[in-house]
Formats: structure tokens, C-alpha cells, sequence
């Protein structure tokens, strides 16, 4: 499986803090945006990724991340030169998809709870149609919301409707098979001008081959695109960090613990950063387990 990050956009709402930056390579407490979903992929069992971003920002990303080596992945680059909406991410990695299951996420989302794992696994395992993740929200009118029937079956899902049919908003992670590049290719740009996300989804919907996966309570998916959820996502990363002792969206733990990379590549990597607490922690990984 494929595996796509979105990082382009102009990240306007977070203005004058990108003016001259992508959003996702901002700080979220103690790690770079990106982070965090690079490694739901990871998670997912996505080890060839596509970050997909501006002209401006892709050298920046690429001297962040690298060529995924290090941490046992493969990451390549492609330009979005003028944002044209999430699906046309599609369009922009037909040839990197090359017609094979994938996974696009949205550089801006964090995703976090008990069972994750186990639904991600669940999601990258499908063969055909996609999955998409629902989330229940406060301001649904804000997102892109399912609408359901008497059976909680999908029957549409509708885009920042002024009315929201439900509260359960369709989350910033995807799961498609091999035919989104082409799905994609037959959209038309709404009224904004832009290939929506959610009429690819509804592609699928229409054939019956949409999958909705609820996030229970346990749960959590945090978007940062404004300066108050960005804020509110680096307090969340702070407490669970400082009270629990363990760090969350860490390529370098998830690798290793996936098996991707051994104690000496970690001791490496950990041993490289000097002598930061982000370093300190890698190693107190290997000396306590």
C-alpha cells in the first residue's frame, strides 16, 4: 500500500506564522507538525509515502525528512503548485500510486487513542472501495458530515452544510483503492474551484464500496489549522507526554518497534540529535526495554 501526505496549501488561517513556512512543518510541542501523520502511516503499515507540498517548502520538508531511510521508509516529494482542492492530490500521484491500494492523510491532523492501531490495520487491509474514518464533533457544519439512514448505513455525505444531517464529521484520513487516481481525474471543481474530497468519497458511496469506521471516545483527531486548535493540540501532546512519560509520534520509536530498524540504528539516530530531551528519550527506550 501506498501512503500520501498532503502538506501543501498556504495555510492562510495561521498567518503571519506561514508566511514564509508550510504549517506542517510548525511545531506541535516538541516535534514537527509532519510527524504526526507520517507516522499514522507508519502505523497503518505504510512504508512508501508521497509528500506532496509546495515548490517553496518541498526542499524544507525533504531536508527534514529525508528519503525515509533512516527510519526504514521511503518518501518521495511531488509538487502541488497551486492548491486545487484534497483530492487533487490524486491527480498529482496517479504516477506514484501507479494504480495499487493507498492511503492519503492531511498534514494537519492528529490522530491518537486507544485501539488505533488495530482500526488503521483494519482500514490498510480492505482490497477494494475505500474507508474513511467518521469522528462525532460539536460544529459539524465545519466539515465534511455523513448523513445515515435508519440502519446507520452512509447515504451521503454532505459538505459544511448549514444543517448538519448528524454530528459525525468524515476525518482527514483516507483509505482508497487503485482506481482514486482515475475516480479523481472525473471530478468537477465546485464552486470554489476546487476537486473536493468529499465528491471523491461520494464516488465511491455511489457504487457501494464506501466503508465509514466510527472513532469511539477513546479516540482522539485533532486538526491544526487555526492558531487556537494549534494551541490546543500541542497542550494535548504536553500532558500526555508529561504525565505518562512516553512520547507519541515518534519515527524513530515506531520504527524500531515495528522491527524496521534495530537497537544499534536507533542508538544511532538517538546519538545524532545530541543532547536534547527528544535524543535522551530515544535511548531511555533502549535501556528500559
Amino acid at each position: 500500500m501506498k501512503g500520501i501526505i498532503l502538506a501543501g496549501g498556504s495555510g492562510s488561517r495561521l498567518h503571519p506564522m506561514t508566511s514564509v513556512i508550510s504549517k506542517q512543518l510548525l511545531p506541535v510541542y516538541d516535534k514537527p507538525m509532519i510527524y504526526y501523520p507520517l507516522t499514522t502511516l507508519m502505523m497503518a503499515g505504510v512504508r512508501e509515502m508521497l509528500v506532496i507540498t509546495t515548490p517553496h517548502d518541498l526542499g524544507l520538508f525533504r531536508a527534514l525528512l529525508g528519503d525515509g531511510s533512516q527510519w526504514g521508509v521511503s518518501i518521495d516529494y511531488a509538487e502541488q503548485a497551486k492548491p486545487a482542492g484534497i483530492a487533487q492530490s490524486y491527480l498529482i500521484a496517479e504516477e506514484f500510486v501507479a494504480g495499487e491500494n493507498s492511503a492519503l492523510i492531511l498534514g494537519d491532523n492528529l490522530f491518537y487513542g486507544q485501539g488505533l492501531i488495530q482500526m488503521l490495520k483494519s482500514a490498510a487491509a480492505f482490497k477494494s472501495g475505500a474507508v474513511v474514518f467518521g469522528h462525532r464533533v460539536a460544529n459539524p457544519q465545519h466539515y465534511g458530515v455523513l448523513q445515515f439512514d435508519a440502519d446507520r448505513k452512509p447515504v451521503d455525505i454532505l459538505e459544511k452544510p448549514k444543517v448538519p444531517p448528524s454530528n459525525v464529521a468524515v476525518t482527514g484520513l483516507y483509505f482508497y483503492d487503485g482506481r482514486a487516481s482515475s475516480f479523481a481525474a472525473e471530478l468537477t471543481p465546485s464552486a470554489r474551484g476546487e476537486l473536493e474530497i468529499t465528491d471523491l468519497n461520494r464516488a465511491y458511496l455511489a457504487r457501494g464500496e464506501l466503508e465509514v469506521q466510527e472513532f469511539g471516545r477513546g479516540i482522539a483527531w485533532l486538526d491544526t489549522g487555526t492558531p487556537e486548535s494549534l494551541i490546543q493540540a500541542a497542550q494535548f501532546v504536553e500532558i500526555l507526554e508529561q504525565r505518562q512519560g512516553f512520547k507519541i509520534a515518534v519515527p524513530e520509536e515506531v520504527a524500531w518497534r515495528l522491527g524496521y530498524i534495530d537497537d544499534s540504528g536507533l542508538a544511532g539516530l538517538a546519538g545524532a540529535m545530541g543532547k536534547c530531551d527528544y535524543a535522551a528519550y530515544l535511548k531511555r527506550l533502549l535501556d528500559s526495554e
